[in-house]
């Protein structure tokens, strides 16, 4: 959670998107946790969710689907990965 923490503000937007994947992996896992498993999302839907976290959604969407979090096909998209709450 501590590396969490320093990249989001107290409001839980990221002020900064790390350049670390480690930490980066980090932050991307907390994102896919906006996600519901089993849901298919529009791209629209998406973009509106990680706008809701930083103004550059296009790397956080890319992000995500290049470290598995996300899964993209035909402009759809679901949750694939990430830590679930059991």
């Amino acid at each position: 959670m501590e590396t969490l923490d320093r990249f989001l503000t107290p409001d839980g937007r990221l002020h900064t998107i790390p350049s670390k994947r480690a930490k980066r992996l980090v932050v991307l896992d907390h994102l896919a946790q906006s996600f519901e498993p089993g849901r298919v999302y529009p791209e629209r839907e998406v973009v509106e969710i990680l706008q809701r976290f930083h103004p550059d959604h296009a790397a956080l969407r890319r992000y995500l689907v290049e470290e598995q979090f996300l899964t993209r096909e035909d402009g759809y998209y679901w949750r694939s990965g990430g830590t679930f709450a059991v």
